[in-house]
């Protein structure tokens, strides 16, 4: 048996206008017990004309205080961004009416990642992120409140938990086979090689600078998939993150099927394996093989939820536990559409933060709430993208989570001045009382 929650909110732009609907039941008595009264409180963060977000899901955007809020701000443009565009880092003081505080700028960035923005975990005062630095990337870890900072001579993806390490991959080969994710101003040293074996997966010291590579893309391309001979295809990985107790880390091997010498690559499909390994780069595991695996989030140190087809299986949210071949479907017949998922801290696991890309003629993002155990639904809102808004330079969602659980951040285009950051505290709805299904 399931049970929906129906706690909804539709925001629509008609022309410069934002035209909101609030379909809300004061009151929702079911098996679950009584949600009262409830209408979701969107606060808006930051305000045009320059557009100011975040970028994607899984990374810290609030500090462990809950009050400040990491963003970034660019002139309103709409094309991809050129080596020369500038992007300016900043944070929102939740606590001094929204106020922006500059931090710095980057010239790495992008319409989907920004430029892995985000806080060192542990840290209530260090911020990291990508820039480049005499035709090199680089990264910045700069304290919010002395402005101090050091430099790191590479990239990074994913943070570890402890705040003590990074991992990442070359961004120019992602910009290369995947425009949009990388990076715009340094041209791909590998652009005629379909799987060098010279980059790949690196782990970097967040205190020394020290890097080694972990996997090489050349090592992943000749392993076979499904009895596939993958050597004659382009290669790049996407997609990193560290589990929960550092342990181990996740990746998306992708190729693509063009012929030719590389100078030409037209992008279009691409094929994905997960891949799980030790944080030394052993002990690989295609956790994955069937080729479509999207966006997923580690919930614990042995499995990952993620939105995939596996072989054999419809296309939905499964749980995979790691090094087996246990599956297990999340949100059935719920969670029905692809989106950005991650665990409301806090929650043991038991609540979903998802969104959902534009639905319907109206171009309908949902950003939602799902209690695992009860199998409940709690939508948070609908807000319509305008039509501009599409491949690289869309907006999606991203729905982010305070540390202490009760903070929705997302980023949208709704409300008729370019993306900007939005806030919902969801704590009304985590002190409900589910029962289980």
């Amino acid at each position: 048996m399931k049970y929906y929650v129906s706690v909804l909110l539709i925001v629509f732009i008609l022309g410069c206008r934002e035209k909101t609907s609030n379909t809300t039941e004061s009151t929702v008595q079911t098996d679950i017990g009584t949600v009262e009264e409830w209408t979701p409180e969107i606060k808006k963060l930051t305000s045009g004309p320059a557009q100011h977000w975040f970028g994607y899901y899984d990374k810290l955007q609030v500090d462990p205080s809950g009050r400040y809020v990491l963003g970034m701000e660019v002139d309103t443009i709409h094309r991809s961004p050129l080596e020369h565009d500038r992007l300016i880092i900043g944070m929102v003081d939740l606590h001094n009416d929204n106020k922006w505080i500059p931090l710095g700028e980057t010239k790495a960035w992008g319409w989907q990642q920004g430029c892995m923005l985000q806080w060192i975990p542990g840290s209530g005062e260090e911020i990291i992120w990508n820039d480049i630095k005499d035709d090199h990337y680089i990264s910045r870890i700069v304290n919010v409140f002395t402005k101090k900072e050091r430099i790191l001579p590479k990239a990074i993806y994913t943070i570890s938990n402890d705040g003590t390490f990074a991992l990442g991959t070359e961004f120019n080969r992602i910009q290369k086979l995947r425009p949009g994710y990388g990076y715009a101003g340094i041209p791909d040293p590998t652009a005629l090689n379909r799987h060098p074996d010279n980059i790949g997966i690196y782990k970097i010291d967040l205190s020394t600078g020290a890097s080694e590579l972990l996997v090489s893309i050349d090592e992943m391309a000749r392993q076979s998939n499904q009895g596939e001979v993958l050597t004659d295809y382009w290669h790049w990985f996407n997609h990193i993150l560290i589990s929960p107790d550092d342990s181990r880390f996740v990746f998306l091997h992708r190729w693509r099927k063009e012929k030719g010498n590389g100078k030409d690559i037209k992008p279009s499909g691409f094929i994905t394996r997960m891949v799980t390994a030790d944080l030394d780069g052993s002990n690989r595991y295609i956790l994955d093989p069937s080729g479509h695996t999207s966006h997923f989030i580690w919930k614990n140190p042995n499995q990952i939820c993620m939105w995939t087809k596996p072989v054999g299986k419809e296309w939905g949210f499964y749980l995979f536990t790691d090094m087996t071949e246990e599956i297990t479907p999340v949100g059935e017949d719920i969670m029905v559409v692809n989106g950005h998922n991650t665990y409301i801290n806090g929650s043991n696991n038991e609540w979903i933060l998802n969104d959902t890309y534009p639905q319907g003629d109206e171009r309908l993002q949902e950003l939602y709430l799902f209690h695992v155990p009860s199998r409940t639904k709690v939508s948070l809102g609908k807000f319509h993208e305008p039509e501009k808004y599409t491949g690289e330079m869309r907006c999606d969602l991203h729905p982010r989570n305070s540390s202490d659980g009760t903070l929705v951040i997302f980023d949208s285009t709704h409300g008729g001045d370019g993306r900007q950051m939005y806030m919902i505290d969801i704590s009304t709805v985590l002190n409900s009382e589910l029962n289980d299904e």
